[in-house]
């Protein structure tokens, strides 16, 4: 039975037959307001005052008025919000997302015209700290809506909870109407479903909800189902042995075959986060009250599987390079049966004394040993990693500056492929070359992230040090989607101008900056009763 407003339609049909007013209707009872979390739960301002700039004196010292007040706005932020604005999409008159880019400089549009899930968050987030939440409200109903549809690729239909990739607004002009395309990997390069954009949109419904006070629309009856059937595509049960989820090549931001299969750090690293969101705002009554001891189940065994079997510090890594292999029973140590003449000499180099980070994918006999900008960055964000994790992350950033920021941050993941290995591993992509895209290129759009674990931390200075590149080249260089080379100092060769998300990251940043109490919209405080005992050392050996 279809919940009521809301009827089934083919992914490549119109929207416009659609009754958009009956969701509308039902939002419009007055709205409950609820103060608006100012930071964190339980780390003061005055906390992280302590963490003085290098620069001198940290706009966190003052009180948040006179902070604000005394804050100078940099030349780029007017023409970012400008860029930003000049990409929103519209559909019968409302504001519905902004494209992935307004390139002017290329006639070949590609799929850069569409409002990407994933890459509409840092917009929707620069909105909501801008006090502009109708377009992120609008964007959240009509991805619901598209949940809906029929999704078919070749003969095979997808699961009902996938949401789309993106979407565009298609005029017909036989009847003069607009309605609404969505693509949920059908036309996507190798065909593969976004398993993140269902991640990312409970993650933006929590944070329109604590950023406005309105309660009412996750409340409604069609987000609670849109957000379980989100969920049930992974909490059923089937063949895992772990609480991860098994994932292939191309379902997140990597969306080519970047050797990513099977459990990547920023797939667990969003789940968790999604998970821990939807507990926040699902309903305890008819299913629901299934769906959250599920959700309840699954937290403590993933945060437990992660933490433990996903972080790599100094001391683990020795222990993995003394590990036995083919151990039997329950007592086994190499639990996974890690080779270790398969660690790769580099990260013997690039591991410091103090500092940690979770490896890309861990399963059996294997270990992907690459960092992932992304992954490590939620897994602050969520309190996946413990505080002592958490900092040990952000010891290791400092450390190994030059290798993961260089000249303009961030490396999406680090070190990059080349060789036989880029070859087996990528196919010969020759987008993914080494130290390009996303083999070992550099994203500005991490900017966001990266200044909001900086904060969570209380190392703000950290994040003040990449806006400083940033500032230094991006307007200059006209926006661009990414930079290649080993330090970053190129735009990439085949990088987008004006990318919507760059413009947007940029903006999320400095406004958290200007005033960290946004940061209680994108982040999670750690949940006390989910603290697995960790018998090594969580960052680095006690000397």
């Amino acid at each position: 039975m279809e919940p009521h407003g809301l009827r089934a339609v083919g992914s490549h049909t119109s929207l416009s037959e659609m009754d958009d007013l009956d969701l509308s209707r039902a939002l419009d009872r007055p709205r409950l307001k609820i103060e608006r979390k100012r930071s964190f739960d339980e780390r003061s301002m005055s906390e992280l005052s302590r963490h003085d700039s290098p620069r001198g004196r940290s706009v966190l010292d003052t009180p948040l008025s006179s902070a604000r007040n005394s804050f100078e706005p940099h030349p780029m932020m007017a023409e970012a919000w400008e860029a930003l604005r000049r990409s929103m999409v519209f559909f019968r008159g409302l504001p519905v997302g902004t494209l992935a880019a307004v390139d002017n400089t290329t006639d070949e549009v590609l799929n850069y015209d569409q409002v990407f899930v994933r890459d509409f968050v840092p917009s929707a987030l620069a909105f909501l700290m801008n006090g502009e939440s109708d377009i992120v409200k609008q964007f959240l109903l009509k991805t619901l809506q598209l949940q809906d549809s029929e999704k078919r690729v070749d003969c095979f239909n997808l699961g009902k909870g996938v949401m789309p990739a993106s979407f565009k607004v298609s005029h017909d002009p036989i009847r003069e109407t607009d309605h609404l395309v969505a693509d949920f990997g059908e036309t996507a390069i190798g065909r593969v479903a976004p398993v993140d954009s269902g991640f990312w949109w409970i993650i933006l419904l929590r944070a329109y909800t604590k950023s406005t006070g309105d309660l009412t629309l996750s409340e409604t009856p069609e987000c609670q189902k849109g957000m379980k059937l989100i969920l049930s595509l992974c909490l059923a049960e089937g063949f895992d042995t772990f609480p991860t989820l098994l994932c292939a090549d191309g379902c997140s931001m990597i969306d080519r075959r970047m050797g990513v299969y099977g459990y990547p750090i920023e797939i667990q690293a969003l789940f968790y986060m999604a998970l821990r969101c939807a507990l926040s705002m699902l309903k305890p009554d008819g299913d629901g009250r299934e769906v959250i001891e599920k959700i309840t189940k699954r937290l403590h065994a993933l945060s437990f599987h992660m933490r433990n079997y996903f972080w790599l510090d100094y001391q683990q890594l020795n222990d993995i390079y003394r590990f036995k292999t083919e151990e039997y029973s329950h007592t086994a140590v190499n639990k996974f049966n890690v080779m270790p003449d398969s660690i790769p000499e580099w990260v013997f180099e690039f591991m410091p004394l103090r500092g940690g980070y979770f490896v890309g994918n861990v399963g059996p006999a294997h270990m992907d040993f690459r960092w992932f900008a992304l992954g490590n960055c939620v897994s602050i964000l969520s309190s996946l990693a413990t505080p002592d994790q958490s900092m040990a992350i952000m010891d290791l950033l400092e450390h190994r500056w030059a290798e993961l920021v260089g000249e303009m941050p961030l490396k999406i993941c680090y070190p990059c492929l080349e060789g036989r290995e880029w070859r087996i591993i990528t196919g010969c992509d020759p987008k993914n070359t080494r130290w390009s895209y996303h083999n070992g290129g550099s994203w500005p759009v991490l900017l966001w992230q990266l200044t909001a674990a900086c904060i969570k931390t209380g190392r703000p200075q950290i994040a003040r040090r990449a806006v400083d590149l940033i500032e230094s080249r991006l307007h200059r260089d006209c926006w661009p989607e990414y930079y290649d080379g080993k330090l970053g100092r190129y735009v990439g060769k085949q990088a987008r101008k004006y990318q919507t998300w760059s413009i947007a990251g940029y903006l999320v940043a400095k406004m958290l900056l200007e005033d960290p109490s946004h940061i209680g919209m994108i982040s999670l405080d750690e949940d006390k009763l989910m603290k697995p005992v960790i018998k090594r050392s969580a960052s680095w050996p006690q000397l």
